[in-house]
């Protein structure tokens, strides 16, 4: 009789993730992010990338001013297996509303991405277009370019604009508020 190994992958649900993060399971240096089930590890963060990611919040401050939050590398509790961590996320409200429970919508999800780049425009793009998230951008850092992903579909997005140094763009939640895509690119 030839050896079988038999493979079983446990999947996790958001609820039980976040009861682990609760306990203390993982430690403070354990870069994780749940997405469909599975806990991924997320790639350590560099300068570049941290300063990029302050930078794009800073200017999407001043674009969605105080009546929304913008949430740097925290939860976003999309469906029952998920709670993504992305790079930013712009969320309705102020920051303490969400004392009690992680936000479960936002209008637009950005992402920098230089190592996570094929990560982001499939895994993530998929996922963010499964939970209507409107709008998804991918600061792709290796190409220069910003992605602009919009109008969410069960599988993805139908729309993907790119944008380059010198083009312009508006976020859909703020369509009167252009802004040059070379003011988010490095």
């Amino acid at each position: 009789m030839p050896d079988t190994i038999s493979e079983t992958t446990y999947r996790w649900s958001r609820e039980t993730y976040d009861r682990a993060v609760d306990a203390g399971v993982f430690g403070p240096g354990d870069r994780l992010e749940l997405v469909d089930g599975q806990l991924l590890a997320m790639t350590p963060q560099g300068s570049r990338h941290a300063a990029i990611v302050a930078h794009v919040g800073e200017v999407l401050r001043g674009v969605f001013g105080a009546d929304y939050s913008v949430r740097t590398q925290c939860p976003l509790a999309v469906g029952d297996d998920s709670e993504p961590e992305p790079d930013l996320a712009i969320v309705p409200g102020r920051a303490l509303d969400y004392v009690d429970a992680h936000p479960t919508a936002a209008l637009l999800v950005v992402e920098v991405s230089d190592d996570s780049l094929r990560r982001d425009r499939t895994v993530k793009q998929r996922l963010y277009a499964r939970h209507g998230i409107p709008e998804y951008w991918i600061l792709a850092l290796p190409d220069a370019r910003l992605e602009v992903y919009r109008d969410p579909t069960r599988t993805g997005y139908r729309t993907v604009l790119i944008r380059r140094a010198g083009e312009t763009l508006a976020p859909l939640a703020r369509p009167a508020a252009t802004m040059a895509a070379g003011d988010l690119l490095p």
